[in-house]
């Protein structure tokens, strides 16, 4: 029983960064609730996978430093509050063993998503572009910002099989 909960629970995090884009690209909004998801289920999951307090401890501390890393971001006006407290709770599961990756692959495609904003609000492209969605139609309005979520979960993802959680899913 307990391998197929620590499966479940640590499909936890791809599932809530996944819906945390989908919501940023549609709304321009992470709701607090996935957040709080992501911080609430990471004990149970941590525990569920038998990671040492040791270990739990420093992924708290990888979490504190990127709500810091991400209130700081957002004082500047760089990143929304939402975005801030995404990365937070993908920096508590990804610890510090896949920082290296999520922190990577989150700038490399937030650099490709501005380039694809940029390119998408062209002058040539937006008459085009009145033919898709409403929210696609807000993506290409010139003084919107950025669905950073996109790239934030994108780095969770790509990093998650470098973390403690990938193990319990793959001894099923």
């Amino acid at each position: 029983m307990i391998p197929y909960l620590a499966a479940l629970l640590a499909l936890a995090l791809p599932a809530l960064v996944i819906v945390a884009a989908v919501k940023d690209l549609t709304s321009y909004t992470i709701p607090n609730w996935i957040s709080l998801a992501l911080a609430a289920a990471f004990l149970p999951a941590a525990f569920a996978a038998g990671l040492p307090l040791g270990q739990i401890g420093l992924h708290l501390g990888v979490g504190l430093g990127a709500l810091a890393l991400g209130m700081g971001l957002f004082a500047l006006r760089v990143i929304g509050g939402g975005d801030a407290k995404l990365m937070a709770g993908a920096a508590l599961w990804l610890g510090s063993s896949a920082l290296l990756p999520f922190v990577l692959t989150t700038v490399m495609v937030g650099g490709a998503l501005s380039l694809g904003l940029i390119t998408l609000r062209a002058p040539l492209l937006r008459p085009l572009v009145v033919l898709g969605p409403s929210w696609f139609v807000r993506l290409a309005e010139p003084k919107e910002g950025a669905p950073y979520g996109l790239a934030i979960a994108a780095g969770a993802l790509v990093a998650f099989p470098h973390s403690p959680f990938l193990a319990p899913l793959a001894a099923l």
